[in-house]
């Protein structure tokens, strides 16, 4: 079914790059998610009033939340489609980040509110009134909630859309709160036990909790996240490739809107070089990387020595003082200052963060005590600084 669709309403959908493939794609789900959880809500809406359980209400409106999330997230798509323009320059495309920001927010308000009223429940309980049909149309329900999670899966994966993978997410939550329904009517059926409030906190304890991941999955990119050690290494990989680069450090990446992201990187080049030559490597990478990537790629030079023997043999004594403290410090714009008492060994060293600033001091000292145990006369001058790279351990 979801290859039907796709290839039906979305044109040219292998061409996943492309802005208006991307929309097509956020349409699709949009619309399909609203047709779904239209007809859910109005099933359980029925069946709830009709049996008087405030879970299947409770399921009713989250199904109804949902709805209305899919209506913001097709106009938070629409919008992030925009071009840019002389007031938004990098264009329109975290709008589909506020969008899913604001469904989270939905979502919660939602959970909160029913929480209270399955609170109310276990305090006032009412009598519920078992009927097959109802129970029929939640395990319908289920069936459709678990196609439209798998569905919405499917197309977050294949477009790298993080906002359809928190529908996705979304569903599947819903999925677990209908069956929750479906076990306390069938628990009061065969055993006279109410427990018609108790589930209804678990269904708006789940509700809130998809909300809040829902919250952080779109917070994250708005306020800046790591560069993903995947997407470091393809562009890393990509530019070094090159004639005459011969290496890369200080990648930062900064999202736009998904598939729309602008990145810098300090590209190290022969310090005898041909600048003209160069210079023109360098905006042929920074084309192919806006072809190949759709990244807006800006390069800096960095010269490098490689032909002066003292310069390359402190170069790779820093190199193992280093790799016998940390494996994981790297250096880079490496200069050397000789001098016939003192040898000034001047870069800048990249640590993990979660190095804390009262060890910076002493790792700085344990550097240039090793490196003089060398020889002597050298000093190091080190300036300290993080790196933009995602260090988490998976």
């Amino acid at each position: 079914m979801t290859e039907f669709l796709v290839k039906h309403f979305v044109k040219d959908y292998e061409k996943t790059e492309k802005v208006s493939v991307r929309t097509a794609y956020g349409t699709l789900a949009s619309t399909v998610g609203i047709f779904c959880n239209v007809l859910l809500f109005l099933m359980k809406i029925t069946i709830g009033i009709m049996i008087h359980s405030i879970s299947v209400i409770a399921d009713a409106f989250n199904n109804l939340s949902d709805a209305g999330s899919s209506i913001i997230s097709f106009i938070g798509v629409k919008i992030a489609s925009k071009p840019a323009d002389k007031e938004h320059p990098f264009g329109h495309g975290r709008m589909e980040y506020i969008a899913a920001l604001i469904v989270a927010f939905l979502v919660l308000q939602v959970g909160f509110t029913f929480f209270k009223d399955a609170v109310g429940k276990i305090k006032h309980p009412q009598e519920i009134e078992f009927n097959l049909v109802s129970v029929i149309v939640l395990l319908l329900s289920i069936g459709i909630k678990l196609w439209l999670g798998m569905f919405n899966k499917k197309l977050g994966t294949r477009i790298h859309s993080n906002v359809m993978l928190a529908t996705a997410a979304d569903a599947m939550g819903d999925v677990i709160t209908t069956s929750a329904t479906v076990v306390s009517l069938l628990v009061f059926q065969f055993s006279g036990w109410n427990i018609d409030g108790i589930v209804g906190i678990g269904v708006s304890l789940v509700v809130m909790w998809a909300g809040v991941g829902i919250a952080k999955d779109t917070l994250e990119p708005l306020l800046g996240q790591a560069v993903p050690k995947d997407v470091y290494e393809e562009i890393t990989k990509f530019v070094e490739s090159h004639e005459g680069i011969l290496g890369t450090h200080d990648l930062i990446v900064h999202n736009y809107g998904p598939s729309r992201s602008m990145a810098s990187i300090h590209a190290e080049v022969p310090n005898d070089c041909d600048v003209e030559r160069t210079h023109e490597i360098i905006d042929h990478i920074e084309r192919e990387a806006m072809r190949r990537m759709g990244i807006l790629l800006v390069i800096h030079m960095d010269p490098v020595e490689t032909h002066d023997e003292r310069v390359v043999e402190f170069k790779e004594l820093v190199t193992s003082v280093l790799d016998s403290i940390d494996s994981r410090l790297t250096f880079h714009d490496f200069r050397m200052v000789d001098g016939a008492e003192r040898i000034n060994l001047i870069f800048d060293l990249v640590v993990p963060r979660e190095y804390k600033p009262s060890v910076l001091g002493k790792l700085k000292a344990r550097i240039t005590e090793d490196v003089a145990k060398k020889d002597r006369r050298c000093c190091c001058v080190i300036t300290m600084e993080n790196s933009f790279i995602s260090e988490s351990r998976e």
